[in-house]
């Protein structure tokens, strides 16, 4: 909002587009110099004259009601009138339009996110692709695309050959459908393929043959893949729900099997197609690529195949304008080969497509593997995170209503935002004793500033209620005192605007910083939008509570005349939007008590 109202100011005095002008707008290293600078050495050679004497006149020139303009050597420093603007921003947080920046004006995007494999249980790398993946969905719907997510299941491919021969040779049938994890025991199958076929290397050959009769239809082998299907579906939909996870379409590769002929049909036709040692490739030389392998030199397919189908029917069929491809890091090549391929087949694509890396999740700084069984279940992690807040809870607050929710709200919290504070391209070594520290920079802590903002507008409505019952009973209870009003977020509006005579507060040095605070919100949000990076939300609102809880201690809300409490409250309800609503973009619940 300030840099909002400065570039407005700024805009019909300077031969620069509004874009341009925001992107130069930086914050001073203290507040004494001013609340924003315009550095103005890129103006010097349009202007023609000293960024000293840019500064200098454009200092004299600008007259605005919400800040005031001094020149600064080259710098052109800002000061804005905080009773005025604290005023302004509180009337504005009324509106949604102040909270929902109409960025997309309707796009449509579709999100390829989570995107497990079927018989392989959640571990704890999983989590980055499903809790990024939703916070850019949720994110990027708030600022006003419609967005479309895809949970685009690894239900198809070699492996599945690999699952059916260990099934075959280890597999128990009666304990696989008796267990209550049935992923487990076909992960354990899985690491004996692996184990087993170091020794004896035939085996593969036998999974690409079990593999080359489930892509034709063989009965048995299908009946297994489908069983495998069901089992899996089963844990993910109990863990998405822990999560608060949901998919407009849950559509795994096998569902793009009869869609790559036409693909291969279409590269053929285009000359793009050549073949390679049997097997059948698209050249990416002029970019500096290895080939894209589209079908093995058996005649099965390779996820590049089904990428390239699973791309067009999402612009065709689904109408996506574009395409993102929440994928970890280490698959960057292959997306660039497919999204080469895509263009040479037809440029419409340019910048359509995009993936969105994510760096590895380690633990103990080694990577994690489904194929030697190395890897944190998930669903034990959030067991543990949960049982651990549910034991803080019965220290700290044992009379606490509906206890058992607020632990897994707190656990699963802890999990989430853990990591969704991290830039999503670094690699995040695990550790579970970090992730259920509840002290510091964590969901919880942001959970618990939330139930405090929620404790004192409760605490204020509380008190207005016995005013007015006060009010009625020396009245006769048939008119209203003509001197009351009424201690509740509510009444902010219902009072009047808040006019600089109510909003004086806003000079106090803690009242100051969470008005500022408050007004970053839309611009963060839109750049975590702009960046598809969730942690921008997440360091944002650790600096919101951070803020909010330095004024809680130094300032007494409930306390001074009844416009100064209207204000302050005004300023509470503002921050716990703010609050709660980037906590449920990122995906962590609030609570209204704990």
């Amino acid at each position: 909002m300030i840099k909002e109202r400065l570039v407005d100011a700024l805009a019909p005095l300077l031969p620069l587009a509004k874009e341009e002008i925001t992107s130069l707008l930086e914050f001073p290293p203290n507040d004494e110099l001013g609340d924003l600078a315009l550095p103005c050495f890129v103006l010097a050679k349009k202007l023609k004259q000293s960024p000293g004497q840019i500064a200098a006149a454009l200092a004299d020139t600008i007259v605005h009601p919400l800040f005031r303009a001094e020149a600064a050597g080259p710098y052109l420093n800002f000061k804005l009138n905080r009773s005025a603007f604290g005023a302004e921003l509180l009337e504005r947080s009324h509106s949604e339009t102040f909270w929902r920046p109409n960025i997309g004006e309707g796009k449509p995007v579709v999100i390829d996110m989570s995107s497990p494999n079927i018989a392989k249980p959640f571990g704890i790398g999983h989590l980055r692709s499903t809790m990024i993946g939703n916070a850019i969905y949720r994110i990027l719907r708030e600022v006003g695309y419609h967005t479309v997510n895809v949970n685009h299941l690894g239900d198809w491919g070699t492996q599945f050959g690999k699952m059916i021969v260990a099934y075959l040779k280890w597999g128990d049938a009666s304990a696989i459908r008796a267990s209550d994890n049935p992923t487990k025991d076909y992960l354990s199958l899985y690491v004996k393929f692996h184990e087993e076929a170091e020794r004896h290397p035939e085996l593969e050959d036998e999974a690409r043959e079990w593999f080359r009769k489930l892509e034709t239809g063989d009965s048995l082998a299908t009946e297994l893949w489908r069983d495998m299907i069901g089992e899996s579906l089963k844990q993910f939909t109990k863990l998405y729900e822990r999560l608060g996870v949901t998919f407009d379409h849950v559509l795994g590769e096998s569902f793009y099997n009869d869609k790559m002929e036409s693909v291969i049909e279409k590269l053929r036709d285009q000359s793009l197609l050549e073949e390679s040692d049997g097997a059948l490739v698209v050249r990416l030389d002029e970019f500096g690529m290895p080939p894209c392998l589209l079908v093995k030199s058996d005649g099965t397919s390779i996820y590049a195949t089904r990428d390239l189908a699973t791309a067009i029917y999402r612009r065709d069929v689904m109408k996506a304008s574009q395409l993102l491809y929440v994928v970890g890091g280490e698959q960057s090549l292959h997306f660039e080969q497919v999204f080469k391929v895509l263009g040479k087949m037809d440029n419409v694509w340019e910048g359509r497509c995009k993936h969105i890396p994510f760096g590895l999740m380690r633990m103990e700084g080694q990577k994690m593997s489904t194929r030697k069984g190395k890897v944190l279940f998930l669903e034990d992690v959030l067991n543990e995170a949960v049982a651990q807040a549910r034991r803080i809870i019965e220290e700290k607050n044992p009379v606490l209503r509906d206890k058992e929710a607020a632990a897994e709200a707190i656990g699963i919290g802890a999990v989430v935002f853990g990591d969704l504070k991290n830039t999503r391209t670094l690699d995040v070594d695990f550790s579970l004793a970090d992730v259920l520290n509840f002290e510091g920079e964590t969901g919880p802590y942001l959970q618990y500033t939330y139930a405090r903002m929620a404790s004192i507008q409760r605490k204020a409505a509380g008190m207005a209620e016995l005013q007015n019952d006060g009010d009625e009973t020396e009245s006769g209870g048939d008119q209203p005192a003509a001197s009351t009003t009424p201690l509740s977020p509510d009444s902010l509006h219902a009072n009047g605007p808040l006019t600089e005579s109510r909003s004086h507060l806003a000079e106090h040095d803690h009242v100051w910083p969470l008005l500022k605070q408050i007004s970053f919100y839309p611009a963060r949000l839109a750049l975590a939008a702009e960046r598809h990076e969730p942690s921008v939300l997440a360091r944002y609102l650790l600096e919101l509570a951070q803020s909010f809880n330095r004024f809680y201690h130094h300032v007494k809300v409930l306390d001074g005349s009844v416009s100064e409490q209207s204000f302050k409250l005004g300023l509470v309800l503002a921050a716990s939007k703010a609050l709660g609503k980037g906590l449920t973009l990122l995906g962590v619940r609030t609570l209204e008590e704990l």
